[in-house]
């Protein structure tokens, strides 16, 4: 029969029959909660710290509880603090072995405080120092982009929507897009961070409770920059979780879709860049093969962070207030989600560094064997006075001719594009040329390599010096 009676359980002498071990396993969360250790630890230092100053318990006790905690940690550290199943949780564990180590003073610590604002209160712990350690992940893939786009400025490639050739780039403003996008992952997760930064310690199991508790000292002590105004949504809110799941997963939709571009450039078919040994794999069959696994696995490990939100959304969706076990399963997606963006954004990062090297000669052959500068042509029509959408018509037609001729634009003779309008002079062999294309975009924000040096050194001093 599972435990049963208040020395065995954190339940009271309410209940005479134990659990069926069954449930007792259904029902435990140790065997993924021990993670939450420290924070446990750190929570409950904070609140016995605050027990002794407002005077629920005598100063000395407070110092003996504190000292215990930290004779707990200590046995974690050595790897001899080994809960087991009974302990049902981390934080019966901590006051369960706390009891062990200081008699009847042990069963003090739990004074003005439930495990439902205990547990709130580890979580938001946890995840906030998680939260500061994803932020230098960031930063250290936006220098590997940084870095090899410092090195392309002038290397083109093609630009794509919908998957055709469009307009030719800087190699180094496709890059840096991703730059941008992940400096919105690393402010999207500081603000985050604002909302996992409130501390629920003190709310209790849902009402608040009688004894003169100080809640804003332990929320100091911890770190937290305020405190819950209501005890209700203290223990009930889960909203900085899912507020974290969409966060990461949106870090893991823009390293799958910079993945897709690894994938699509390393095959024969673009060939735009080589992986190097450090970061492929070969087939078990095929002698030939070199495979990007390090994209592929993370373009397939997005599947599991957006699951992961959608099960966070669906689990409060239809929650009464206020605490209810169904909480007990934000751990596990939380701390799935973590690990996995955390791998993601290492192992990219290398990819980066040190696994693809560009090939130039097949970026810029590929460039120049196509129709990305027919727009070019439509705008030197219209710097002489031609109506846009006339210009557009007209160049349309002229692809279209070109197509059916096997010629590239800039092979037509002068005479045939004289002939279409007399606008034509010779200039237009230079505005058409692909690197004068690039460079033509002046825009604020465009590819011109006038504005993308502009970015590369805006980025080298946010990223080369932070």
């Amino acid at each position: 029969m599972g435990a049963t009676n208040s020395e065995g359980t954190s339940w009271s002498n309410r209940f005479e029959q134990g659990l069926h071990p069954a449930i007792e396993r259904f029902n435990a969360s140790i065997g993924f909660d021990i993670a939450l250790l420290q924070q446990d630890l750190d929570g409950s230092v904070a609140h016995a710290r605050m027990l002794g100053r407002c005077g629920l318990i005598s100063e000395a006790e407070s110092e003996q509880l504190i000292a215990g905690l930290e004779t707990v940690r200590q046995e974690a550290a050595a790897g001899s603090f080994l809960p087991g199943l009974e302990c049902e949780d981390v934080h019966f564990a901590v006051e369960r072995r706390l009891i062990e180590l200081l008699g009847p003073l042990g069963k003090k610590l739990h004074t003005g405080r439930s495990r439902n604002d205990q547990v709130g209160t580890d979580i938001r712990l946890w995840l906030r120092q998680r939260i500061d350690g994803l932020e230098p992940s960031l930063q250290r893939l936006q220098r590997a982009l940084f870095q090899l786009a410092d090195g392309h400025l002038h290397t083109l490639i093609p630009g794509y929507t919908h998957l055709q050739r469009a307009q030719p780039l800087s190699l180094a403003h496709h890059l840096l897009a991703y730059v941008e996008m992940l400096e919105r992952d690393r402010l999207r997760l500081l603000d985050v961070r604002k909302r996992v930064n409130i501390c629920p310690l003190g709310a209790a199991a849902l009402a608040g409770t009688p004894l003169a508790i100080d809640r804003r000292q332990t929320a100091a002590e911890l770190g937290f920059e305020s405190i819950y105004a209501n005890s209700l949504d203290a223990v009930s809110d889960r909203d900085f979780a899912v507020e974290f799941s969409a966060a990461a997963a949106l870090v893991m939709a823009h390293l799958s879709r910079l993945s897709e571009e690894v994938i699509f450039w390393a095959s024969e078919e673009f060939g735009f860049v080589h992986l190097t040994d450090r970061c492929a794999t070969g087939s078990s069959l095929m002698p030939q093969k070199k495979n990007p696994d390090v994209p592929e696995l993370v373009r397939g490990k997005c599947g599991r962070v957006f699951g992961h939100l959608q099960g966070l959304l669906t689990m409060i969706k239809g929650l009464p207030l206020a605490y209810n076990k169904d909480f007990q399963e934000d751990k596990e997606a939380l701390f799935d989600t973590v690990r996995t963006t955390e791998a993601c954004l290492e192992a990219m990062a290398i990819l980066l560094e040190e696994g693809i090297s560009f090939r130039v000669d097949r970026m810029e052959r590929a460039v120049a064997s196509d129709f990305s500068n027919a727009t070019d042509v439509a705008d030197y029509l219209v710097n002489k006075g031609v109506p846009f959408r006339e210009a557009y018509q007209l160049v349309g037609g002229l692809v279209k001719t070109c197509l059916e001729e096997g010629l590239l634009l800039v092979e037509l003779p002068l005479e045939r594009w004289q002939s279409l309008h007399p606008a034509f002079e010779q200039s237009i062999y230079a505005a058409i040329a692909h690197r004068e294309v690039v460079a033509a975009r002046v825009s604020e924000g465009g590819t011109g390599f006038t504005q993308v040096q502009g970015q590369l050194n805006h980025w080298r001093n946010v990223l080369m010096c932070s």
